[in-house]
């Protein structure tokens, strides 16, 4: 007598209940199971590239100097400052008022020409608590000073996340802060030229005050050093600190202006990127104080 499990219907196809029955059975569910899976993750990518295509007024890169010419105490305040200025309601009426209703924002440090540190990576910022949730970030971060001050590794740095961004952006802009001219990298203004050149523009807010060690770096009138040698772009502008307490109030007027693209409201106190026939400005006076600081005491280069 033939086994049940060897029987079968004319024509070949196995009974009902046999081996090779259970077997297709199986491979249906295996393949209903991909095809539900491949289908999620279709969900999930087309979900992803929706957001990543999300269009923003402007795409801003905020870099931080943490060179050793500022102190402890004023980097602190540097971080508090942007945390402050961030969650700001002016800011977030800023972001509210623009085309989109929405910005995407970078935060990194940056030092010598090799040392940048991301703080912040690309993060929209639509609502008052997008803001405030930067805000906590950048609040709860610590950082060291860093030998050395290359601007243009900084604006070379920004200008790859301009690149990179992941978002349609009616605007892209590098925000550069720091309290010395550039000593160490690229030439400052040949930087500034690529920047532009790719449609990036680059604001500055030049930290006029002392303290650190480093100071010996610091030049006087490092507010021209930055509306001649670093920034550029349409509608450019550099807005000078004198004094730590103006940093809070600086930045926020900084950011206003920059998700907003307005012009000043008080031009006197910002000075915009302008064409000058007056005497040249030496954009290398920072690589040149190092070297001479370098060859009196016999310093690393």
């Amino acid at each position: 007598m033939v086994p049940d499990d060897h029987l079968t219907q004319s024509g070949g196809f196995p009974l009902v209940g046999g081996p090779d029955c259970i077997i297709l059975s199986s491979m249906k569910s295996l393949v209903s199971t991909l095809i539900a899976a491949i289908a999620l993750l279709a969900g999930l990518f087309d979900a992803a590239n929706v957001k990543a295509a999300q269009p923003v007024d402007v795409a801003l890169v905020l870099a931080v100097d943490v060179s050793r010419s500022m102190s402890a105490e004023e980097l602190a305040i540097q971080r508090d400052g942007y945390a402050a200025a961030i969650a700001h309601p002016s800011v977030i009426r800023a972001v509210e008022q623009g085309l989109h209703g929405r910005i995407a924002m970078t935060m990194f440090e940056w030092a010598n020409d090799a040392h940048v540190r991301e703080i912040v990576p690309w993060t929209i910022i639509e609502t008052p608590q997008d803001a405030e949730n930067v805000s906590t970030i950048i609040r709860e971060d610590q950082t060291i000073g860093q030998r050395r001050t290359s601007i243009s590794g900084a604006i070379r740095y920004a200008s790859k996340l301009l690149l990179d961004v992941p978002y349609q952006a009616d605007r892209l802009v590098i925000d550069i802060s720091g309290d010395g001219p550039n000593n160490q990298g690229a030439a400052v203004t040949r930087a500034r030229d690529l920047a532009v050149e790719a449609g990036f523009v680059i604001n500055g807010l030049p930290l006029m005050t002392t303290g650190g060690f480093g100071g010996q770096f610091n030049i006087p009138d490092l507010d021209e050093y930055y509306r001649r040698c670093v920034i550029g772009g349409p509608g450019s502008f550099v807005i000078p600190v004198n004094d730590w307490a103006q940093f809070p109030e600086a930045v926020r007027r900084k950011l206003v202006l920059e998700i907003g693209g307005r012009v000043p409201e008080e031009p006197a106190r910002v000075y915009r990127a302008q064409i000058t026939f007056g005497q040249p400005y030496d954009c290398m006076i920072g690589e040149k104080m190092w070297r001479n600081l370098r060859e009196r005491f016999f310093l690393d280069p």
